[in-house]
């Protein structure tokens, strides 16, 4: 008997613990798994705010796919499109001409990618949190702005560079908000000539409340520690425009800024629009509560399968709403997802996910959060510990839960480093300015030539 494939598209939450979880249930005489990703590692998302405040390395928020999933085939490459009509799977990779890969069930999980809008010069000066280069080059351009400020003898330029503007209220835009504070707030002790008074953090939120996921009473508390901070909040504010760096809010505001900072939603993966699976109104998969993909009248698509943040899957525990999409819900679709797999592998029948949303723990910069969890209201110390505390028992391996433990204790025995490393992001240039272009066949006689 020839193994069934099941091919898993994309590596994040759903993708990683689906894939390594069937690897353990199905053995490779019943089914080989492919997992095809154009990252050679999960990005562990929670962690994006503390990677970029030096807080633990950008190395340890990301998980190694070949060493996390031995018993699976590993492809590098992107999906371009999915024809389940035909189970096949078209597949780019990083080098070489474009392959078509046949399955008997296709877990399609390629997450999701900022949700921006059409505002003049975003494109151009926006930063998304999304990725970890992302995260990495978050902190380099913040701390190089501090650089620009200390030396600049134009007041223009050095209010602009001292102006960090992020826009989106919920939990990637807060945490990021409060850690880079803190970063500034840090570095600025070996800036002289820099005085706290002259930096400006602005938060742009549509809304009328910040970090909803933890209530109404906890947001309001947030929102009062990032003002105390001095963070300025502007609620019920949309951001117009910000051509050449200049800020133009919906209130009527206009200011520079050299630090723009996007993290206002998600919405699920352009690659959907490369396959032929029903999708619902938001452009998510279409799912059965069983994780099965499935048309408008409910019937179910056989080996199609699917979870996460580009899946739309009803929640039982609240009739008529659909699963948020949160580390939380993607963890535990997976491991549903794949017994579920398993189930109809081996001739059984699928189980539907059911999982009441627990609360949710949001951090405020070192020492600080908030959490609503089980109906308990927690804010402080607690609840920042609390965060690195749920975080650090989700990341996937024993490696990473270690290096990341030994990251935090060796910043809370010693200083934030607060050095920013910027050629990482053209790395080549110095060695170019160096090295003279080749001269062609002409020149070199020319020069050969002249030299005689």
């Amino acid at each position: 008997m020839n193994p069934q494939r099941i091919v898993v598209v994309g590596a994040g939450h759903v993708g990683l613990y689906t894939a390594l979880r069937l690897s353990k249930k199905l053995n490779r005489r019943r089914a080989e798994v492919v997992v095809i990703d154009p990252q050679p590692h999960m990005t562990y998302q929670p962690f994006l705010p503390e990677a970029a405040a030096g807080n633990i390395s950008p190395r340890h928020s990301v998980v190694p796919l070949r060493r996390e999933l031995k018993k699976c085939r590993v492809v590098a490459g992107e999906v371009t499109k999915v024809e389940h009509a035909r189970k096949t799977v078209t597949i780019q990779p990083l080098e070489g001409p474009p392959t078509e890969m046949t399955y008997d069930h296709i877990v399609v999980a390629p997450g999701s990618v900022s949700r921006t809008l059409p505002i003049p010069g975003l494109s151009e000066r926006g930063i998304g949190l999304k990725t970890i280069g992302e995260a990495i080059y978050l902190r380099n351009h913040i701390l190089d702005q501090l650089d620009v400020a200390a030396v600049t003898p134009d007041p223009e330029v050095r209010k602009a560079a001292l102006s960090f503007v992020f826009v989106g209220g919920g939990f990637a835009g807060i945490e990021a908000l409060a850690e880079m504070e803190d970063v500034v707030r840090d570095a600025l002790k070996y800036y002289p000539e820099l005085s706290q008074d002259e930096v400006k953090f602005v938060l742009v939120e549509a809304t009328n409340r910040i970090l909803p996921e933890v209530g109404a009473k906890m947001g309001a508390y947030a929102a009062r520690q990032l003002d105390k901070r001095g963070i300025s909040l502007r609620l019920d504010t949309r951001l117009e425009s910000c051509v050449d760096g200049e800020i133009v809010l919906s209130d009527g505001d206009r200011f520079r800024a050299e630090t723009l900072v996007w993290t206002a939603g998600v919405k699920p993966s352009p690659m959907l629009d490369h396959t032929d699976l029903p999708r619902g109104p938001r452009g998510h998969v279409n799912c059965l509560p069983t994780l099965q993909v499935a048309d408008s009248d409910g019937k179910v698509l056989e080996g199609a399968w699917s979870a996460g943040d580009s899946a739309q899957v009803p929640d039982l525990t609240n009739p008529g709403g659909w699963c948020s999409p949160s580390a939380q819900h993607a963890v535990r679709q997976a491991k549903v997802l794949a017994d579920n797999i398993r189930q109809v592998v081996l001739g059984g029948l699928p189980k539907e996910y059911k999982h009441k949303y627990v609360g949710s723990v949001a951090g405020l910069g070192l020492y600080k959060g908030v959490a609503h969890v089980y109906g308990i209201k927690v804010k402080g110390l607690p609840a920042w510990f609390m965060h690195r505390s749920y975080h650090v028992s989700r990341i996937p391996s024993f490696h990473r839960k270690a290096r990341v433990v030994a990251d935090w204790t060796l910043a809370f025995l010693f200083k934030r480093e607060t050095v920013a490393l910027g050629q990482l992001h053209a790395p080549r240039e110095e060695f170019t300015e160096v090295t003279p272009p080749v001269p062609g066949k002409d020149d070199r006689q020319t020069i050969g030539a002249g030299s005689r």
